[in-house]
C-alpha cells in the first residue's frame, strides 16, 4: 500500500507532514513506543509496529488501516530482518525508524543473575538498535528525508543504582547516535536520541501512584510524572521532513528534570 505524498500545492513534499512516509516502530505494543505509533499512523504515515508480543500489536494494527503489526524479538537478527521485509512489502521502503523496544532488569553487580541480565538487556536495548538500523539503511539511503530516532532514557545522563545494565545500555544509545549522526550525515540521515524522563509506561507501573506523584513533585520542574503520548509528539515533531538540521541531538523529554538542581 502506497500513498502519494502531501504537496504543498506546487508540487513540493509538505515539510511539515509525515502522510505516506514509511515508518517502523519497535516495541510498539504499549507505552511510548505504542503512542508513537498509533500517532504516527494518525498523521498518515505507514506503520510497521513492531513488538515481541505478535498479538498485541495485530490487535492496535487492527484499529489502523495505514499499520501492520509485526511479531518481533529484536535480540534475533533474523526477526529484525523478517519484520523489516514485511514492513517494505506493505507499504514500501523506510523513511523513519524509530528505536524504542527496551527491558529492564533490576539486577545488583554481585547478583549470580547478572551477567544473564546484562546480556539480555544489551541484547535488547542496544544490539538490537543496531540491527534495526543496518536492517533498513538501504532504504534510508534513498529516502527523501530520513530519520533515525533512537529512544534512550535520562539515565543516559545519569545514573541510578541496581540497574546498571539499563543506565550502561541508555548510554550506549546516546553514543551509537552521536557517532551514527557523524557517519551517516552525508547520506542525509538524521539520527537523534530522545531521552524520556518519568513516564507513566509498562516499566514504572509497579510503582505506586503516591510514590510517583512525590517523585515528580520533587524532581521535575512541572511537578508530575508524564504521559507517553507526551513523548511521541517530540519524536514526531523530530521525524517531520523539516527536521533536516537536527542530527546527533539529545533530547531530555523530562518534564525539567535535568535543569533542576536536584
Amino acid at each position: 500500500m502506497q500513498h502519494p505524498p502531501t504537496t504543498d500545492g506546487q508540487g513540493n513534499e509538505n515539510p511539515r507532514s509525515v502522510r505516506a512516509k514509511t515508518v517502523i516502530v519497535t516495541g510498539a505494543a504499549s507505552g511510548i513506543g505504542r503512542a508513537t505509533a498509533e500517532l504516527f499512523a494518525n498523521e498518515g504515515a505507514m506503520v510497521g509496529a513492531l513488538d515481541v508480543s505478535a498479538e498485541a500489536v495485530e490487535q492496535l494494527a487492527a484499529s489502523h488501516p495505514t499499520m501492520i503489526g509485526v511479531g518481533c524479538d529484536v535480540s534475533v537478527a533474523e526477526d529484525v530482518t523478517a519484520a523489516v521485509d514485511a514492513t517494505r512489502e506493505a507499504f514500501g521502503p523506510i523513511d523513519i525508524l524509530v528505536n524504542n523496544a527496551g527491558v529492564s532488569i533490576a539486577t545488583p553487580i554481585e547478583s549470580p543473575d547478572f551477567d544473564e541480565g546484562w546480556a539480555k538487556t544489551l541484547a535488547v536495548n542496544l544490539t538490537g538498535y543496531t540491527r534495526l538500523i543496518r536492517s533498513c539503511l538501504g532504504d534510508l539511503q534513498k529516502s527523501s528525508a530520513a530519520r533515525i530516532i533512537n529512544i534512550a532514557s535520562t539515565e543516559a545522563l545519569g545514573g541510578t543504582g541496581y540497574i546498571s545494565a539499563y543506565t550502561a545500555s541508555k548510554h550506549g544509545v546516546v553514543g551509537l547516535t552521536k557517532s551514527l549522526a557523524v557517519e551517516l550525515g552525508p547520506s542525509a540521515i538524521t539520527v537523534n536520541a530522545v531521552c524520556p524522563g518519568p513516564i507513566n509506561t509498562g516499566m514504572t507501573a509497579e510503582i505506586p501512584d503516591e510514590a510517583k506523584a512525590k517523585f515528580g513533585r520533587r524532581v521535575t520542574a512541572l511537578r508530575r510524572y508524564g504521559q507517553p503520548h507526551e513523548v511521541a509528539d517530540v519524536v514526531v515533531s523530530i521525524a517531520l521532513p523539516s527536521a533536516s538540521y537536527l542530527t546527533g541531538a539529545v533530547i531530555p523529554v523530562d518534564g525539567g528534570m535535568t535543569a533542576r538542581n536536584q
